[in-house]
């Protein structure tokens, strides 16, 4: 076994409650990127346009795929407390944020890289995302 997949079977509990928890996260970064498009800024009709919906929320997901799991953010460790679970989710959400603006400072990905922008995609996925791991960590049987 390599020691890249020994390093992220400590970070991921295999079990199917780790697949809910990742899908939640993922409704949560979705909410975000779909609020933003139809009522913030950008104010485009997903459905019109969902190749930029799309890649929006590409740059978000693989900036929380990577933080989320060099964080531990799926390990049972992480769900153990409400505190446990704020004090993971909020580093590795703002260090999300970070790749994610990386990404959109790119050609690829749509909206380009902006401080403004950044401040607001961490407050705004924290209020959806931390409420959500404390339900996480409280529902949890671990």
């Amino acid at each position: 076994m390599t020691s890249v997949a020994r390093a992220v079977r400590h970070r991921v509990d295999p079990a199917p409650f780790t697949a809910l928890v990742a899908l939640g996260d993922l409704v949560c970064i979705a909410a975000f990127v779909l609020l933003g498009v139809t009522v913030g800024h950008e104010s485009i009709d997903p459905l019109a346009r969902p190749g930029r919906v799309a890649l929006t929320f590409l740059s978000f997901a693989v900036g929380w795929a990577v933080t989320s799991v060099a964080g531990g953010l799926y390990s049972v460790d992480a769900r153990a407390s409400p505190t446990a679970a704020v004090a993971r989710t909020i580093p590795a959400w703002i260090g999300a944020a970070l790749v994610a603006q990386g990404l959109r400072a790119t050609p690829v990905f749509p909206g380009g890289a902006a401080l403004t922008f950044f401040l607001v995609s961490v407050g705004v996925v924290l209020a959806l995302l931390v409420p959500w791991r404390v339900a996480v960590a409280v529902l949890s049987d671990d």
